[in-house]
């Protein structure tokens, strides 16, 4: 389903390593990140494939692609780490774009370069991963934003579940530095009850976890107008009864 791993002889391995799709130089509260190194600018790398399936994903076309139907440069750890120390006022690397998880080994590799020249490495994932892979990572991860969806029919709907989401979010938040994204989407997870009793739960875990409340627009299949502005800002309110650090996104 994700399209960058595969079964090669019976072993789970990672078919898109070394793929990039995208590369560019962003400041670090695209990821979104208010509260990491503001300010900063970090090198963004992305691939192909993700465990899930939005409908409303932002980049779908690379997200929903495969090796058969995307452009993608080969690049080694090593070249990637060249371009990482290379790039003037970057922080880092940020694995973002697709979803990075599914091609942990490379996020290690590459990381295993650049770190020990302090460099940062970010993670911008759904969260979707079984545990002894987050145990691989996480020694190798300075900071993560991670998607909260909706509750669990929402996440039956695009392929995952919420469990797995939290049970990742339980694991990381006190081993790098986090921040999560809620995407509002219309008649989806609007509802601010939801959006409190999420809040509540961060909350239960470290009142200072970094929350981003953002606007869905229109995309790829979803054709739901934009959530109303009203909306967004009335789940931020009721989260920030129970987290310091609210931000709304996509306000425009």
């Amino acid at each position: 389903m994700c399209r960058g791993r595969i079964n090669d002889r019976g072993v789970n391995r990672c078919a898109n390593y070394g793929r990039l799709t995208s590369l560019a130089l962003d400041p670090i509260e695209k990821k979104p990140l208010a509260r990491f190194y503001p300010g900063s600018w970090i090198l963004s790398a992305g691939s192909y494939g993700c465990n899930l399936s939005c409908g409303f994903c932002q980049n779908a076309s690379i997200s929903m692609t495969d090796e058969r139907t995307v452009d993608y440069t080969e690049a080694s750890p090593e070249r990637l780490a060249e371009v990482i120390l290379n790039t003037r006022d970057n922080l880092g690397i940020a694995f973002t774009y697709n979803e990075p998880l599914i091609s942990y080994e490379y996020i290690i590799d590459t990381a295993k370069l650049i770190r020990e020249q302090g460099k940062k490495v970010v993670l911008v994932t759904n969260g979707t991963a079984e545990r002894h892979v987050l145990e691989q990572l996480m020694p190798f991860t300075d900071a993560m934003n991670i998607d909260l969806k909706g509750n669990e029919q929402f996440y039956k709907e695009l392929g995952g579940d919420a469990h797995t989401v939290h049970e990742t979010i339980g694991y990381v938040y006190d081993k790098c530095h986090l921040e999560v994204t809620t995407l509002v989407v219309p008649g989806k997870n609007d509802d601010p009850e939801w959006m409190e009793q999420e809040a509540a739960w961060l909350a239960s875990l470290d009142e200072n976890i970094v929350l981003h409340v953002s606007r869905y627009f229109p995309r790829w299949k979803y054709t739901e107008p934009a959530t109303p502005r009203e909306t967004v800002l009335a789940m931020r309110d009721a989260a920030a009864k129970h987290l310091k650090y609210v931000y709304t996104g996509n306000l425009w």
